[in-house]
């Protein structure tokens, strides 16, 4: 029933992902947007709170004319309107409207939750076509000690068909390493209704990078084509150029993966490290750096909790394996968060990489913290902290955000994507301006309510905290450099949510390049100058004014379309009467 993702907590429904029009989703949308390279806009997430508020909203301005308002037809056909308006919406550089839209309709087969969900797609079969829709139902097919298990895919197949929809091919997702016996795709085949060819399985392989060859290799492409008559598209000579350019970079980056012997290992410090998921984005970024630079990627998880010195006094043995896992990295990591849980730790373990010139990443909450660590021990403020953590502090480092709303928690931070200004002169020294290719303006998405305070910003910066990348005002401080340290970088911003897997976030590239030792830094920020282009759309990339603007022409249409709609409605009912 959520609106969206933004309120809720990452340990109970993983990070909670920012795309560039600020929407708040689930982290899906993220695994899309990388695999696909596409960009995706909020209305490409539907959730029940979203479908029943647009409902109720109608119904109380009279547009249902007076009718009893139903899940059927009216959430049904709300349901179907919405996926038809928005898979015409281009996603990619072309401008284009797709020729294909995916829809993922999550849950189980039978959930009270999914059943208006499952309704709408009966419906909307009926609706495009035959031959414009086809459905793919993922089961789990149960290993029991060699024996792979049909009934449950058998009964959630029957369980589908009941309610209308009868499935064009069946993914059966193994949670082990043997592969699909044809034995078994061809006992699903028989009780399934459906032939041999559309059955395909879906083992554990050793990378997730490995899964779009996996499906190539049992026909997925070929029964897609001829099902969907894909064949009657018209596509350039450059389109086809372009994917089989894809495919071969998609196979040399996988198969060069199952070759690396150098490792680099990395300690994340965070706050919600109980559940992996939670930093979904920050993973992904450091894997498709690893990728780049040939090394094997090792992640130690460290709990910002069980580096304060409460923890040495109530849990040695756990105090003792953070900070071993801290010193022996190659690089310290600190992502985003919210609250002062943990901060300590944190604060801890950047204060360790900037004096042991380990190199260090700080995201969001990390970038405030470094900041924080430098007031408090280089000018020696020992009382510096954020007034997300003491409301009254003495010497506020990172304060609220004067525009953001202190009542409502939803959809009300700095979100979407932003640009940050580098400053005059960073081009000769600054790792990060080189990174995105020494270019004077970036674009990343932000989600935050607090920011550096500025009356602290001059001191800062006299002391040696550098702050390279600022808003386009000057007022805001984005990208954060100090000049005598092998890598120590922190953003306001998330550049781990525009990572692709043959496109990696600049940041996170420096910072495992840096983490890997020897010349590795210099070699990919020479190749980044030379061939970095960002991965957002070019008409994507505005000023914050012209954001601005368009979002209030957005309210503007809005206001003018109710009002119309309401006149019509009047009209109608005066009609009746």
């Amino acid at each position: 029933m959520n609106i969206d993702a933004g309120t809720m907590r990452p340990t109970e429904h993983g990070e909670v992902y920012v795309l560039n029009d600020g929407g708040e989703v689930d982290l899906d949308l993220g695994n899309y947007e990388r695999y696909l390279n596409v960009t995706l806009s909020r209305d490409n997430n539907i959730t029940t709170g979203k479908i029943y508020r647009e409902v109720i909203e109608k119904e109380r301005k009279g547009e249902y004319l007076g009718k009893t308002v139903q899940i059927v037809p009216h959430v049904t056909n709300a349901i179907q309107d919405w996926i038809q308006r928005v898979s015409k919406i281009p996603v990619d550089e072309s401008g284009e409207e797709p020729d294909v839209c995916i829809v993922e309709l999550g849950g189980t087969v039978g959930d009270i939750e999914s059943a208006p969900f499952v309704e709408a797609m009966r419906q909307f079969q009926f609706r495009v076509g035959h031959d414009n829709f086809a459905l793919i139902h993922v089961s789990l097919v149960p290993d029991m000690h060699g024996e792979q298990k049909t009934k449950p895919t058998q009964t959630t197949v029957h369980s589908l068909r009941g309610l209308g929809l009868l499935p064009d091919l069946i993914a059966c997702r193994l949670l082990v390493p043997q592969p699909l016996y044809p034995a078994t795709k061809d006992k699903i085949s028989m009780f399934c209704h459906v032939s041999s060819e559309q059955v395909f399985g879906v083992h554990d392989v050793s990378s997730v990078y490995h899964v779009p060859l996996l499906l190539q290799s049992q026909g997925i492409v070929e029964y897609l084509t001829k099902r969907l008559k894909l064949n009657d598209l018209k596509l350039t000579k450059e389109m086809s150029q372009q994917g089989a350019s894809l495919g071969k970079r998609w196979r040399e980056l996988t198969t060069g993966q199952e070759r690396l012997f150098d490792k680099v290992s990395i300690a994340l410090v965070g706050k919600y490290t109980d559940l992996k998921d939670s930093y979904m984005s920050v993973t992904k970024a450091l894997e498709h750096s690893a990728f780049r630079v040939h090394r094997k990627l090792t992640v130690h998880w460290v709990e910002s909790s069980d580096l304060e010195p409460e923890k040495q006094e109530s849990n040695p043995a756990r105090y003792h394996d953070a900070w071993r896992q801290v010193v022996g990295a190659g690089g310290i990591l600190v992502p985003g968060g919210f609250g002062h849980r943990g901060t300590e730790g944190m604060l801890l373990a950047i204060k360790y990489a900037r004096e042991q010139k380990v190199p260090f990443l700080g995201i969001c909450l990390g970038f405030q913290l470094a900041v924080i660590e430098w007031a408090r021990n280089v000018l020696e403020l020992p009382d510096a902290t954020s007034s997300e953590f003491e409301p009254e502090a003495k010497h506020p480092i990172v304060i609220f955000m004067p525009e953001i709303s202190k009542t409502h928690m939803g959809g009300t931070m700095r979100l979407g994507l932003r640009p940050t200004v580098f400053e005059e002169g960073t081009e000769t020294w600054s790792r990060a301006r080189k990174l995105y290719a020494g270019a004077p303006k970036i674009w990343e998405r932000h989600r935050h309510r607090y920011e550096v305070n500025p009356e602290y910003v001059d001191r800062l910066h006299e002391s040696g905290m550098k702050f390279v990348g600022k808003d386009e005002k000057g007022e805001r401080m984005q990208i954060c450099e100090l000049k005598d340290h092998p890598f120590f970088m922190g953003l306001q911003a998330h550049p781990e949510f525009c990572t692709r897997p043959l496109n990696p976030s600049p940041p996170f590239l420096g910072f495992i390049a840096a983490s890997s030792g020897g010349s590795v830094l210099d070699e990919q920020t020479e190749f980044q100058l030379a061939n970095y282009r960002p991965p957002h759309p070019e008409l994507s990339m505005v000023s914050e004014s012209a954001l601005k603007s368009a979002a209030e022409a957005v309210e503007v249409n809005r206001i003018e379309k109710e009002s119309e709609n309401h006149m019509n409605v009047i009209q109608v009912v005066n009609e009746d009467q």
